[in-house]
């Protein structure tokens, strides 16, 4: 529980929660029926995210099958029905069994034993193919119905309606997932999900899966059915607690998986829903997961707990780039587009409501692979990889995120695209990347560690990505104090902020105004910079950037680092540094040399300054007493520290400060940038992002 916080009845957070829903809803989110951008609030992505607009809104009272259109009949257009949409084509669905299977993998119970050591052991095949099927050597002996009705009593969750047809996706036809079904316990929904199945195939059995592929598309092109019911996003998890569950124990359960020692999610201090702790999804025939890519670019796995397989579609990473090149190109049309450029396709479908047949795809050479998922079958989604499916009847899974060190150079690329859109991040990237470098480093300094291929290359991942941070920071501040753009240092006890103009996630250091209310990373020309408030530029930073910059300069010493660093800055790698990278090419003709010693040169009234806790914090060869008569301990809200290390919505509280700032310089067009980020296709041959001449910034 987050201190001074009230502990409320589930009930009552339940209400709670669906009040802010709607009023989210209302405020934020884009209506079916006029014309309107897509949102700029982060969602978490773990699979099948929704948005919902104000004027459809309405609630299911029924299960899909009886729902009637009345009450959406103050839409200008009937949101359900079906009409030919002519850049799909659908008649011949022989293209179904062109798409070749994902890896299928079956280890062992000893090979079982880790789940990061055996993905680290796969990825580098696996990888290739964007997502991989894992057969567990072990079993649940608690069905998820008996966890879920008999262990967590009184569990029940809302639905979601989905459409069922394909769009346009112009102004006027696009789908959205907007509207609440029903309230249901997990027995009440498998068997209405069961009853629709029935009636349509007289059966209850399973069919084949390549019946069923075929079954789903001619459906959503021209078939009767209006819409389906989705429970997804639901928080809590259906592995058991019994000591007995052989699974349930086991290091798979994915309530612990964020939390393994090789985990990088563990640093965070506060839990994620979705991210850290697993979600369910509980579908039923055709229920849709639309395409996406995991949120920061993260790691999925996805475990089938029971009931009907379902039917994945996955991109590799590498080719992620012309994934959005060809949704941008063959299915979106220029009006839904809110950005122009490489982050025109990405913007919308963070929207996770894109759904269209991969033969389009296969039409333009983007690679393609299928999985069918049964029960007792783990799905994992490689970073940066978009995915999509559907479920052949009623059934229940369960998903989380992870990421391990070689997460870290495609995690960078996620942090430049969400600042290039101006979205808030989920993650504290900077402060993951600096903990875990930081304990490497301790790691490093015992004798006789005896580490895996995989842990090396992981911990190449790590090194490089730091080097990269540390060298752009020591930068960035070198160019500050010398153009004496700060009139004051503090110390930085805030952990992560977020920049008040371009939503990066500053950990070690940042630049506020007077007023306390303008966080500003160091990628910004702070002296161009134009507080209400003044032109007091005071410079937070850690007190440990010493040991950090000491850290990276030890790490730069291995050749392979310093020369995948070198690559980076030919190949115009500005992961980190983005937009001020023009600035510093001429940091070196200025005298700079990197770990240089910075000098503190302050005006002459206030380079002596106090600290509250009486510190004397050293800085180069000077040693300064920070004065925190300027900082003030009691604004730690205004500068939001996002409780325990991760994010929370700082931007809602400066968000219209910023609209006072003017003369932001160097912020730049994005919208007509080539950065994008195009990875090798083997990540894990050379997992230090490189971008290609053509696609680096500007």
């Amino acid at each position: 529980m987050v201190e001074g916080r009230v502990c409320l009845s589930k009930e009552v957070r339940n209400e709670l929660e669906l009040l802010k829903r709607k009023r989210l809803h209302r405020i934020k989110s884009e209506t079916v029926c006029g014309p309107s951008g897509v949102t700029n609030m982060m969602s978490r992505s773990g699979g099948d995210a929704l948005r919902a607009p104000a004027s459809c809104g309405v609630r299911l009272q029924g299960n899909a099958e009886s729902f009637s259109r009345s009450n959406v009949a103050s839409c200008e257009k009937d949101v359900f029905s079906k009409r030919k949409v002519d850049k799909f084509y659908t008649s011949d669905l022989e293209w179904t069994e062109k798409i070749p299977e994902c890896p299928v993998y079956c280890p062992t119970k000893e090979e079982f034993e880790d789940p990061l050591v055996y993905l680290q052991k796969i990825a580098p095949e696996a990888s290739k193919y964007g997502i991989c099927k894992i057969i567990s050597p072990l079993s649940a002996t608690v069905p998820a119905g008996a966890v879920l009705m008999k262990e967590k009593a009184g569990f029940k969750f809302t639905t979601r309606v989905q459409p069922l047809r394909l769009a346009e996706w112009d102004t006027d036809d696009r789908v959205t997932f907007f509207m609440s079904g029903r309230n249901y316990t997990f027995r009440d929904f498998e068997k209405m999900a069961n009853k629709v199945f029935s009636r349509r195939y007289y059966s209850a059995g399973c069919l084949p899966a390549t019946y069923m592929e075929k079954e789903f598309w001619h459906e959503i092109a021209c078939g009767k059915m209006d819409s389906v019911e989705y429970a997804c996003d639901v928080e809590g998890s259906a592995f058991s607690s019994s000591p007995s569950d052989l699974l349930g124990t086991s290091k798979w359960n994915l309530k612990k998986l964020s939390r393994l020692p090789k985990s990088t999610l563990r640093l965070l201090e506060t839990a994620i829903p979705g991210v850290t702790d697993p979600m369910l999804y509980i579908g039923m025939l055709f229920s849709i997961f639309a395409w996406h890519v995991e949120d920061h670019y993260l790691y999925s796995i996805n475990y089938h707990h029971c009931g009907a397989s379902k039917t994945w579609y996955g991109v590799p990473g590498h080719s992620a780039l012309r994934f959005e090149k060809v949704v941008k190109e063959h299915v979106y049309t220029n009006d839904v587009l809110s950005v122009d450029g490489e982050d025109g396709a990405f913007d919308v479908l963070l929207g996770k409501t894109t759904l269209f047949p991969p033969n389009i795809l296969l039409e333009h050479d983007v690679p393609v692979y299928k999985a069918v998922q049964n029960p007792g079958e783990f799905v994992i989604t490689f970073p940066r990889a978009y995915h999509a499916g559907f479920s052949h009847g009623f059934n229940c899974g369960e998903a989380v995120n992870f990421a391990i060190g070689d997460w870290f150079p495609l995690g960078a690329v996620a942090c430049l695209r969400y600042a290039h859109l101006n979205r808030v991040p989920l993650l504290p990237h900077e402060e993951l990347l600096c903990k875990e470098a930081m304990l490497l480093n301790s790691s490093l300094e015992l004798e006789d560690l005896d580490y895996s291929p995989a842990d090396l290359a992981s911990h190449h991942s790590i090194k490089a990505s730091f080097v990269k941070l540390i060298s752009f920071l020591h930068r960035a501040r070198w160019s500050i104090m010398k153009s004496r753009a700060c009139t004051s240092v503090s110390p930085n006890y805030h952990r992560t902020v977020v920049c008040t103009l371009c939503k990066r996630d500053c950990y070690i250091a940042f630049v506020n105004c007077s007023c306390y209310s303008h966080p500003v990373c160091l990628r910004h020309d702070i002296k161009s910079l134009d507080f209400p408030c003044g032109s007091h530029h005071c410079l937070f930073l850690r007190d440990d950037v010493r040991e950090m910059e000491a850290a990276a300069k030890k790490f730069e010493q291995d050749n392979a680092i310093s020369k995948a660093v070198e690559r980076q800055a030919e190949n115009g790698d500005d992961m980190y540094s983005y937009p001020l990278s023009n600035k510093f090419q001429n940091d070196v003709e200025d005298g700079y040399f990197p770990y240089c010693e910075i000098n503190v040169d302050l005006k002459p009234e206030i380079a002596t300054m106090t600290s509250a806790r009486g510190q004397t914090v050293e800085y180069g060869h000077n040693s300064l007493s920070h004065n925190t008569g300027n900082f003030r301990p009691e604004l730690t809200d205004a500068l939001s520290s996002f409780a325990a290390s991760t994010l929370c919505s700082f931007v809602e509280q400066v968000g219209s400060s910023a609209k006072n700032v003017q003369g932001l310089a160097n912020l730049g067009n994005t919208n007509d940038k080539r950065f994008c980020e195009e990875v090798p296709e083997n990540t894990y041959e050379s997992s230090v992002l490189c971008l290609s001449r053509e696609d680096r910034p500007g």
